[in-house]
Order: C-alpha cells, then structure tokens, then sequence
C-alpha cells in the first residue's frame, strides 16, 4: 500500500514532463492509467533497447518514466472511446494531460466539461507556457520543449564556460523540474479537496518553472540591475566552490566557509593562504589567483587521494561517471538502481529508483511500463461491473 492508493489518475500525457510527474504518481501508489492515443505515446520507440528494437516492446525512454501504470489505448475522436473515457472520468480522482492549450477543447474534454461528470475532479496540465485559464499570453498555444524552456528562462544563459555559448543541462530540468512541481500541485489540491470537498484546476507552465529555476539570476538581477551570465562550474559569491581537474578527472571542492578554508589550506600545506585571505570578502576579490594555487594542487591528486585527505574536514568529492554511480555501494543500499523486466528482451534492466523515503509508505516503482492497450480488458471491465451493479 502506497500513500496515494486511494487515487486513480487518468494520465493523458506523453513524451516526458507529463509522464515523470504520474510516475512519481504511482511510486507512491497511485492506480495510474495511461491513456494513449492511437499507436500509443510517440516515445515508445525511442532507444535505447536491450538488443532488438524489433522484439522489445518499448525503450529504455519509456520505460523509465512509465513504470507502474496501467495501458489504454483510446481515440478521443470517436464516439465510443470519447464514451468510454467519459466513464472513466466519473470515477477518477485526477486527470493530468500535456497537450497544447486548445487541444482537450477540440475533443469537448476540456476541464469544465468533465468537472460536469465529476464536480470534485482535479484536473492538471502541464504546458510550455500555461493555460489561459490561470493568466494568458501570446505564446500560448505555441509548441515547447525541454530545449525551448531552458533557452526562455535563463538556464541555458548561466549554464557553460565564460567563454563558450548558452548550454542546456544534461538532464532535461525543463521538463523534469516542472514535472515534479506539478505533482506538488496535484497533492496540495488532494489535500484541499480532503478539506473542502472542492476539485479545481492545476496548471504549471514550462517556462514559469525554469524562472523558477533559475531563483539566483532573478534576484541577482533585480539587487544588482546586471544581467548574469556563464561562470563555469564556479558560484557567483562562495569561494572555493568549484570543480578542480585532478590527476585522474575531475572532483570538486566546496571550503566556502572560513573554517572549511582554513582546513583546507592545512590539508594543501598552504596555511599562508588561509592567513592572507581570512574573510569571504578577501577569498572572492582574489579568487582567480586562489583559484590558480588549488589548481596546482589538485592537480597533483588523484581523485581517491584527494577526496581521501579532505574527508571528514572539507566537502569534496570526485565527478562520477554514470559506470562509477552503478559501482557506489550508497546507491544500492538507497535502492536508487531498480531491477524491472524488459518485454522482449533476455534480461531485466535499471532504471533510477525513486528519492522520496518514507517509513510506512515506501515509494517506489511498481513493476516495468506497461505494453500498449495491455489493462483495456481490466479498465474497461471495471466499467461493465459497476454499470451490471446499478
């Protein structure tokens, strides 16, 4: 039992911000069902696979963010589908969707509709720039990604080397960040319709979320009336706070404080530095040249070497690669790495487990994605039981 097994979310989304906020969803117990279109979510066949994309029923893509839900496939232009999810509806608790703004209107399946079918529903979308109900603009209705959103709101601008160009983040944050705060929208409104008996509506814009991101640079440019820009892996006012190249890679360094600074400098055998440079103020208005010595030091470690001298007296740590997170003993007894079978092929996979603990109501991935339409019987037999019922 999950602490959400009391919910059903009809989870009309796809690609990856919508899919990421109902998998989070159902890891905490959530009775999720996905409701594809026709040919199912595009995603499916995205890589990477196993062996063969030809006998395998989805990718590593899919199986990552859709892990735990229940599969089926419905074509909200025809007359009996539109019927059965309709049906669905009168008994859900949420419905999430990720369309465009306009599209669920097309179909007549808008929000005030389906409140008509069920008056406590939360229904919640997730789109590039927001519904019009909740503040409209120009933009809406425009298409958005990941990429879109963080070049928009500022990430891309702070994310790099000073001399190189806007860079987007590895992981999709555009997507995932504005995901996970609208599964925090989903559950403040479970917990006020527990409270009132009242659904409502939950929007959460791509864009608003990366300005959300981004809280540093806003502030930053309001205090200061200067645009930020790229630094690097350094921070704007904490010094040393950065990634070192080392013997072996990289590892980085936080020693910000005075007292970390003053470790630090023993550890290096440079206690002159920490007499020269006491304060916060001294370390930041000579960084570039504080920046040179710790270079020339680290330089010279390893990264097991140096890591090892500043355990227990200065955070640091090497930049792992994704091979090393899989040999990290933490990882496993934090059950971050999570064994699910993968359809059609001879060997399970892992996938991220998920961070959110809890004593009593563990969450946590509920089984492998599911293969496309595979629950229609179950889902659509529910529907047959309570009609033979009433």
């Amino acid at each position: 039992m999950g602490a959400l097994s009391n919910l059903r979310v009809l989870d009309l989304t796809q690609v990856l911000a919508g899919p990421y906020c109902t998998m989070l969803l159902a890891d905490m117990g959530a009775d999720v069902v996905k409701i594809e279109r026709p040919g199912g979510d595009m995603i499916r066949s995205n890589p990477p696979f196993v062996d063969d994309p030809e006998t395998e029923a989805y990718g590593g893509y899919f199986q990552s963010v859709n892990r735990g839900k229940k599969s089926i496939e419905l074509n909200l232009g025809d007359e009996d589908d539109r019927a059965d999810f309709l049906s669905l509806v009168e008994e859900a608790d949420v419905v999430v969707e990720n369309y465009r703004s306009g599209t669920m209107e097309k179909y007549d399946l808008g929000y005030e509709t389906l409140k008509e079918y069920n008056d406590d529903l939360i229904y919640s979308s997730i789109r590039g720039f927001g519904d019009p109900r909740t503040g409209e603009t120009e933009r809406q209705g425009q298409p958005s990604f990941d990429l879109i959103a963080q070049a928009l709101g500022g990430v891309m601008e702070t994310t790099g080397q000073p001399d190189g160009p806007p860079t987007k983040t590895g992981p999709g944050v555009g997507d995932l960040f504005t995901a996970t705060l609208n599964c925090i929208g989903i559950l403040a409104a479970v917990n006020h319709r527990e409270q009132t008996g009242e659904g409502q509506y939950v929007d959460t814009a791509m864009y608003d979320s990366m300005l959300s991101f981004t809280e540093r640079a806003i502030y930053q440019q309001s205090y200061t009336g200067e645009a930020p820009t790229r630094r690097g892996n350094s921070h704007p006012t904490l010094f040393p706070y950065n990634a070192f190249e080392t013997a072996d890679g990289y590892a980085v360094i936080a020693a910000f404080n005075d007292n970390h600074w003053a470790e630090l400098c023993d550890v290096m055998g440079r206690e002159d530095l920490a007499e020269k440079y006491p304060t916060t103020a001294e370390r930041l208005e000579h960084r570039a040249s504080l920046r040179d010595e710790i270079a020339d030091w680290t330089l010279a470690q390893t990264n097991e070497e140096l890591v090892s001298k500043l355990e227990g007296r200065v955070p640091a740590a090497k930049a792992q690669t994704t091979e090393e997170i899989f040999d990290d003993p933490h990882v496993h007894a934090r059950d971050m790495l999570v064994p699910v079978e993968q359809p059609g092929a001879d060997r399970d996979v892992e996938i991220a487990g998920n961070p959110i603990k809890m004593s009593e109501t563990e969450p946590k991935p509920r089984g492998r994605a599911p293969l496309l339409d595979e629950h229609r019987e179950e889902i659509l037999g529910e529907r047959a039981e309570k009609t033979a019922d009433d």
